[in-house]
């Protein structure tokens, strides 16, 4: 069978058969009209016959040929969803957080009150980008944490095309823009493949990052595939903030270049997963706003949702379980702490809301905005009480990846770097828990509304009768591609790129923008994530008891979920927030709950049940190009290498060789550098004298510098650093020994190393140090000025 082969430039059509076999350029659909049916993507250029002689007076003129256009009306599509925000956090539906914008996507619109994510990140963004629920997109975990199981294997098959594929190939400009978290670990370096990237999976442009979370003022951005530092020499810099300057630049260019071509814009910011990051005078604006406690709180949004009609008037507030911290329990030193985390979080997301209000106005001041379908989900999953002392943290790499406890006096003394580049704080986990109101649970708890119920907004001006309304038929996730699609008239495809795609699972919305009491058409959804079970139907719910609690990240796993856990019962119809377990009272349906979803379950790839978390997090267990290598070689243009691809020295002895040429006057910079301030490493030229500096976490006391006395010299050297790990476990101290064409001249111990991982975003660099310095005595990019011939990293 012949490859599928399509070439187009300028005018240059040649076609041949595809995948399936069939000659689509002269199949019989296209004979009929100019465009097929759209179900074959892409689709080719059409162009009328005319005649073709040997001279061109002899032949009669080709019309030039005509490429695919969206269906006439097709709407502009801004598609928003936040990150790591719960139901009752934004004041949209009823919670402490100013979220204008999201008002008026509501107020023009209408508001959904039961809308579903996945309960986390990864598998909730493969569900939203491909209409199929999670599993069926491979993604049944975050990418980092990925098995090798068909629903867990995290490489999404081309049989499972995007929304990006989708309307690329119907005529439709497309980009996204902030957080990624859908490439596989290992295919995140700049030496790809780029196959599932953004730009691989049919979205014409991509400016945002890949992992799970940012630093918000040094993020490793990528545009397309290129990595960028747009931070450097803007001291003013938040991401959030570029986010919408690049938004808005490219829907004015394609406006500028193609005015009646429809674009579709997936903009989705890192806020507010950790780091709670944001301008100091959008956190001014909190400033003693939270000092009543989460319980005061809680009750605050609890009333305000029903005053406001988000809520039925016999909704209950579930009560917050023991094992959750007590606002009077704790000191008032604590009670300053976690007060300043919650600000932080508030003013992050209030200045990201902001944000999506520029787009809008942006479109609005482009005479666009009556032609936009904006669909706004305020949450990826639940708000995350992954916090595990209950008073927030200062690196969630450091508490919950390396070990580190975090101090209350310093603390309390540092306020002030709270939401600041120098912490990556992330709140009490009973803070989430108030944000989740009125659910029981929060995020990665799949089984309970906590974890997968989120705000939901969605605004198409002319469209909506009665804008302003709740709307409260049961919606997911896997919902939003078919509504797109059905907006634009656009069908859902057979094939793309040859490949049979498997039908969504999701149904489109549109049948409730004028119909408040139409019956809901999404009538079955199963939920797993992490063994935390749940399936709904027709109004009920089984779910299963959770075995850990959200920020419990280790624990005893189970052989077999499924029959390990206990089940509960709830009838939505009559119990919206999820809390009277009734499974005694009601046996019988109970067991015909649990039997649909082994049924959802087996025809969705959710087998085999995995309870394991951050137990599966380590790189051994997912492909990596390393694997048995001893040796690594790097060179000066070497940057930002993924710790899941780069060399691994933790927990271990291992030598640095750097082959350098310095200039006359000397030379100072970063040789090879690995994380950065919360936890990583640095050889380099310090004020041209050879340093190695060490950093368990960012706390003063595991900072560690050894230096030479004496500048190196101009010629050609060899610097060597030598780290001999004392061994017994991981985490544990090591010998820094510096040497300069073979001779010692400095040596020092490092008491304690990272055990686990130096960064989720920073990754290796060579030449130059990018993100966040390992210490305060530079600052990034700081390039090495001499020449670096290569650097050659052994292990032992």
């Amino acid at each position: 069978m012949r490859k599928a082969i399509l070439l187009l430039s300028f005018g240059i059509i040649i076609s041949c058969t595809n995948q399936t076999g069939e000659d689509r350029t002269n199949n019989e659909s296209t004979a009929k009209s100019e465009w097929p049916d759209r179900l074959h993507l892409p689709i080719e250029p059409y162009q009328k016959e005319g005649k073709i002689a040997p001279s061109l007076g002899e032949s009669d003129p080709y019309d030039w040929p005509k490429e695919i256009t969206a269906p006439e009306g097709a709407p502009n599509v801004l598609l928003v969803m936040m990150d790591d925000v719960g139901f009752g956090a934004s004041s949209t539906f009823g919670g402490p957080i100013p979220t204008p914008t999201f008002d008026r996507i509501a107020n023009e619109g209408l508001r959904y009150n039961n809308f579903h994510t996945t309960a986390v990140c990864s598998p909730t963004r493969a569900a939203l980008i491909t209409g199929r629920n999670h599993h069926v997109a491979s993604t049944g975990i975050i990418m980092e944490f990925s098995t090798p199981y068909p629903g867990y294997h995290s490489m999404v098959s081309r049989s499972v095309g995007t929304v990006g594929e989708i309307l690329t190939s119907n005529g439709y400009g497309t980009s996204w823009f902030g957080k990624n978290h859908n490439v596989p670990d290992w295919q995140t370096s700049p030496a790809g493949p780029f196959d599932l990237w953004p730009t691989g999976l049919g979205f014409e442009y991509f400016y945002g990052f890949l992992g799970g979370d940012a630093h918000q003022y040094r993020p490793p951005v990528y545009e397309n595939t290129r990595p960028v530092e747009p931070y450097l020499d803007n001291e003013d810099y938040h991401f959030d903030q570029d986010m919408a300057d690049q938004t808005i630049k490219w829907i004015r260019t394609q406006k500028a270049v193609w005015p009646n071509k429809p674009v579709f814009s997936y903009y989705t910011p890192g806020t507010a997963h950790a780091p709670h990051h944001a301008p100091k005078e959008w956190i001014d604006k909190f400033k003693g706003k939270f000092d009543e406690g989460w319980e005061k709180l809680r009750e605050m949004t609890f009333e305000r949702q029903k005053e406001m009609g988000i809520i039925p008037e016999d909704a209950v507030l579930n009560p917050t379980p023991d094992e959750y911290k007590k606002w009077e329990s704790l000191s008032e030193k604590e009670k300053a702490i976690a007060a300043r985390e919650m600000e932080c979080y508030a003013a992050a997301l209030a200045h990201a809301d902001y944000q999506v209000g520029r787009i809008l106005e942006a479109l609005e001041s482009m005479g666009e905005l009556e032609n936009t379908l904006v669909i706004y989900i305020m949450g990826d999953n639940g708000a995350s009480a992954e916090d595990p002392t209950g008073l927030g943290m200062t690196s969630e790499i450091g508490s919950l990846g390396n070990g580190v406890t975090d101090d209350i006096d310093y603390m309390y003394e540092n306020l002030d770097l709270f939401g600041t580049k120098w912490f990556e704080n992330h709140y009490s986990h009973s803070w989430a828990h108030a944000m989740n109101t009125p659910f029981q649970w929060d995020k990665k708890i799949a089984s309970h509304l906590g974890g997968t119920r989120t705000g939901m907004a969605l605004m198409w001006k002319g469209h909506i009768n009665e804008p302003g309304k709740v709307r409260s038929q049961f919606s997911h996730v896997t919902d939003i591609v078919p509504t797109i699609l059905d907006a634009a008239s656009i069908p859902q495809p057979k094939t793309i790129n040859g490949f049979k795609q498997v039908p969504m699972n999701g149904t489109s919305l549109l049948y409730t923008l004028n119909n408040p009491d139409a019956k809901e058409t999404h009538t079955t959804q199963y939920f797993e994530i992490i063994g935390n079970q749940g399936i709904y139907h027709d109004g009920w719910i089984a779910s299963t008891t959770p075995k850990r609690l959200p920020w419990e990240g280790r624990g005893e796993s189970s052989p077999d979920p499924f029959n390990d856990y206990e089940w509960e019962l709830y009838n939505l119809s009559e119990d919206y927030s999820q809390s009277k377990n009734i499974a005694e009272e009601y046996p019988e349906k109970l067991e015909e709950l649990r039997a649909l979803f082994k049924e959802e379950a087996e025809k969705n790839k959710v087998f085999p049940l995995d309870d394991r978390y951050i137990e599966r997090a380590d790189p051994k267990n997912r492909p990596e190009p390393n694997r048995g290598r001893k040796e690594f070689i790097y060179y000066g243009s070497t940057n930002r290498i993924p710790e899941g691809s780069a060399v691994n020295t933790k927990n271990t002895s291992f030598t640095i060789t750097a082959e350098l040429s310095i200039p006359k006057g000397g030379a100072e910079g970063m040789i090879i550098t690995q994380g950065g301030w919360f936890a990583g490493y640095g050889l380099m030229l310090l004020d041209g004298k050879p340093t190695f500096t060490y950093a368990k976490s960012h706390y003063p006391q595991d900072k560690y510098t050894v230096q030479a006395p004496n500048k190196i010299t101009e010629g050609n050297h060899t610097l060597q650093l030598k780290f001999d790990y004392d061994g017994g476990g991981v985490g544990k101290g090591a010998t820094a020994t510096l040497l300069v064409d073979g001779n010692e001249v400095a040596s020092g111990r490092i008491e304690e190393t990272v055990p686990t991982r130096y960064s989720m975003t920073e990754g290796l660099e060579v030449g130059r140090d990018a993100g966040m310095p390992v210490n305060d005595e530079y600052d990034v990019p700081f390039y090495f000025t001499g020449e670096i011939d290569r650097v050659i990293v052994k292990l032992k």
